[in-house]
């Protein structure tokens, strides 16, 4: 039988303890589902009054907290209430307010800008304050969606980046349990409630993975944990991968009928089809990200979203995985953004992130943070003009740094593009900050077509020799980056001849059509004729 991994850490409070491993994640931010109203979504979670009701639930969820609170845990809800009705945070929440920001955006930037100077400053004191603000930021964020922070099971093991002060105090640790945090301080105030109350503490552990529910142990008193046999530190920061797609494994090997190697990637429209992926077979050359945000709130997210991104990336394996960036707007809203002034002229993609770069740099973050668990590349969506990836690439490398200071783990995925505007299709060529670019051939064939989006399956048929053609001369200036095609064409065996023509040697389509294009192509040459004997 394996040992058990040891992993070294720093104790925070003395004590041994063992139990089943709670993984932490933030709270949710409100959906559109989640609230009560029958109004819109913006008006739902939009407005300073429903912050300012959030607050106030907050507030008082405190004062319940601190019913019968020891001396030292009252002085500690004190400061989060202080926090709460400090006049400087109502201003600049309400500034980004006035600026067009979404109530949500608006108290998430606010907060996350707090948190950032107290993680940067000098005094260990100071950057141990940085947890009660994060768990503020997170009461809030519960209250506006009606989903207050729940308690972990009595005798867990606590496994998380950092712990917030009110979920401690909050817990029942009459029954055991402990505490194994990535990184926090002995100066902070979860390390001095757990001295207080003797719960075994143990910080700087840097992070590792556990899944819900591991037997683990935290040793407060020589300073280690001890996991089961199979878990790992997960890597620290590296820099940027190949580009996803540009090789595949023998176990997804494919070849033309004269030999010609072929990728074949699936799409992936919804997190519920994660589970479902076989990595023994194929990678993913397309998850539409926009399909898990249900609201704009989702959107502010940058945990959920993670744990969605890590979900795919750890299911895949050592196969690669394309995910795009969220491709709303125009025909695609998002529920929460509707009357804002920046949808008045019907922007789209990345046209909308960046004119919205608020909702760009909490996925930025979020991707930036999963792609250290897997082969991530990152694409854009519906590219018009080359300064689109420099502007978005600069986000990302904003975003990094900012995550660096905070000793999160990261890395840089290559960053790509979707091809499906005639314009760009033209001129690939003027595209050398992209790293890869993948043919979206519904939006290709509907603007190529000038067809209403309603119209476009009708009319496809009749628009596919101009789209073959367009492919045919876009592939030529690509330069010898890799190259796919994600659209519908990718997975009707129809087209499939005129897209080996073309010279596409990468096709990403949805699983069930994966069957169908992988026997046409075997059946194939490269040059989109059939096989002798065919």
């Amino acid at each position: 039988m394996a040992e058990p991994f040891r992993l070294k850490a720093k104790s925070a409070s003395p004590g041994i303890a063992s139990g089943p491993a709670f993984l932490a994640e933030e709270p949710k931010a409100p959906s559109a589902a989640e609230q009560p109203d029958t109004a819109p979504a913006s008006r739902a979670i939009g407005g300073y009054g429903a912050l300012e009701k959030a607050i106030d639930i907050s507030i008082s969820e405190l004062e319940h907290l601190a019913d019968g609170a020891d001396a030292e845990s009252r002085d500690i809800i004190d400061f989060q209430i202080e926090v709460l009705r400090d006049p400087a945070i109502a201003e600049a929440t309400g500034a980004r307010l006035e600026a067009d920001e979404n109530v949500v955006f608006a108290w998430v930037a606010t907060l996350d800008a707090y948190i950032g100077e107290l993680e940067a400053a000098d005094e260990e004191q100071m950057r141990a304050r940085a947890v009660d603000i994060l768990d503020i930021k997170n009461r809030v964020l519960g209250a506006l969606a009606g989903t207050p922070i729940a308690d972990f099971p009595p005798g867990s093991v606590f496994v998380g980046k950092d712990m917030e002060p009110s979920r401690f105090l909050a817990h029942d640790w009459s029954k055991g349990g402990g505490i194994a945090l990535f990184a926090s301080s002995t100066a902070g105030h979860v390390a001095l409630l757990a001295r207080a109350k003797s719960v075994p503490m143990v910080i700087g552990t840097g992070r590792f993975s556990a899944a819900d529910g591991d037997p683990v142990s935290v040793d407060g008193n020589a300073g280690a944990v001890i996991l089961q046999a199979g878990s790992m530190l997960i890597p620290p920061l590296a820099p940027a991968q190949e580009p996803a797609g540009d090789t595949q494994t023998t176990g997804g090997e494919l070849r033309t009928a004269d030999g010609v190697p072929i990728l074949l990637s699936i799409n992936i429209n919804d997190p519920a089809e994660i589970d479902a992926l076989d990595p023994a077979t194929a990678g993913v050359g397309l998850m539409r990200s926009e399909f898990s945000i249900t609201s704009v709130a989702d959107a502010a997210n940058e945990e959920q979203q993670l744990a969605i991104y890590r979900r795919v990336l750890e299911q895949a394996g050592d196969r690669p995985v394309t995910i795009r960036m969220l491709d709303i707007g125009g025909d695609k809203p998002l529920p929460g953004l509707e009357d804002l002034p920046a949808l008045a002229s019907g922007l789209r993609g990345i046209r909308l992130l960046l004119a919205r770069p608020e909702i760009a740099r909490v996925q930025a973050r979020a991707l930036l943070r999963a792609a250290v668990f897997g082969r991530l590349s990152v694409m854009l969506p519906m590219v018009t003009f080359p300064d689109e990836i420099d502007r978005m690439r600069d986000i990302f490398r904003e975003e990094a740094e900012k995550l660096g200071r905070r000793a999160l783990h990261h890395r840089m995925p290559p960053i790509g593009m979707m091809v499906e505007v005639p314009a760009a299709a033209l001129m690939l060529d003027a595209f050398g900050a992209a790293a890869f670019f993948s043919f979206g051939t519904n939006d290709l064939t509907q603007y190529l077509a000038a067809s209403a989006r309603d119209d476009i399956d009708a009319d496809a048929g009749k628009a596919a020799p101009a789209v073959l053609r367009l492919l045919a001369q876009a592939v030529k200036l690509t330069a010898g980056k890799p190259v796919s095609i994600c659209g519908d064409m990718a997975g009707n065996p129809h087209y499939l001849p005129g897209l080996l023509a073309a010279g596409l040697r990468h096709f990403s389509v949805a699983p069930a059509r994966r069957p169908a294009i992988r026997s046409a192509i075997i059946g194939l040459n490269a040059d989109g004729t059939k096989a002798a004997g065919e």
